[in-house]
């Protein structure tokens, strides 16, 4: 039986100070445990149901249905909770001046962190890059969002300013006064700048961007969300460099 400290420090993992504290993070979804574990993620301790069959190993614990409902984070909880360690990738000096970046400016919806991964990992992008408002790239609903590209897509957190202001590189933003995204012409190197839904580009973001885009409307929306107006302008830009033959 798990004691009262095992399920304090499990609960405890839901939010960002203890999971920093404890550098760990939680996965309850069996198919994204499944594509963590194929691109070689360790996971250092696995909990699982009596109903749980699907694949163990010896750091799994089995524990009661009633125990997994206490450490679940999850309305109805899984058959399997699973604990990794919190690695962060560290930047080169010449990280963000070459190949194709997506930065995330104030993105604070977890759902949208996580699709803007999947979109990454979709174009092949060479890195997402967080600004610290951004939601929490360990939280379950950021990691269970990306459906696997949490693991696959190199990601960084830093000050998006200054990264902009030493990329040295076309910096992309969208604005509805931009020039028409299906037209952009090739680039190599590139950083494209998402804001949140509510707000848009930061100012401090919007005053470094070198080059606005439109995605054009033909409707009536009001606006798109971020994760699809990303996938516009990923798609545009990857079919301008496969134009290349890139």
């Amino acid at each position: 039986m798990l004691t009262k400290a095992q399920i304090t420090r499990l609960c405890s993992l839901r939010e960002k100070k203890h999971r920093e504290a404890e550098g760990l993070y939680v996965v309850e979804n069996p198919k994204v445990i499944a594509e963590l574990l194929a691109v070689g993620t360790t996971f250092v301790e696995f909990y699982t149901a009596p109903a749980w069959a699907g694949p163990t190993s010896a750091r799994s614990i089995e524990i009661t249905t009633a125990e997994m409902a206490r450490i679940s984070h999850l309305p109805t909880p899984s058959e399997i909770f699973a604990v990794g360690r919190i690695v962060r990738s560290v930047a080169k000096a010449d990280e963000f001046t070459r190949g194709l970046t997506l930065a995330l400016d104030g993105i604070q919806d977890p759902g949208n962190v996580g699709t803007l991964l999947r979109v990454a990992d979709w174009f092949a992008f060479d890195r997402v890059l967080l600004s610290p408002d951004c939601a929490d790239l360990f939280s379950q609903k950021v990691i269970n969002a990306s459906m696997g590209s949490f693991a696959r897509v190199k990601t960084f957190t830093a000050d998006l300013p200054a990264v902009l202001t030493t990329a040295d590189i076309p910096v992309l933003g969208c604005d509805l006064g931009g020039e028409d995204i299906h037209s952009i012409s090739a680039l190599y190197d590139a950083v494209v700048v998402i804001g949140s839904e509510g707000r848009g580009l930061s100012e401090a973001a919007r005053k470094l961007v070198t080059r606005f885009v439109t995605i054009p409307r033909y409707g009536r929306a009001e606006s798109l969300n971020a994760g699809v107006a990303a996938a516009i302008v990923c798609d545009n830009l990857r079919r301008a460099l496969t134009g290349r033959g890139v």
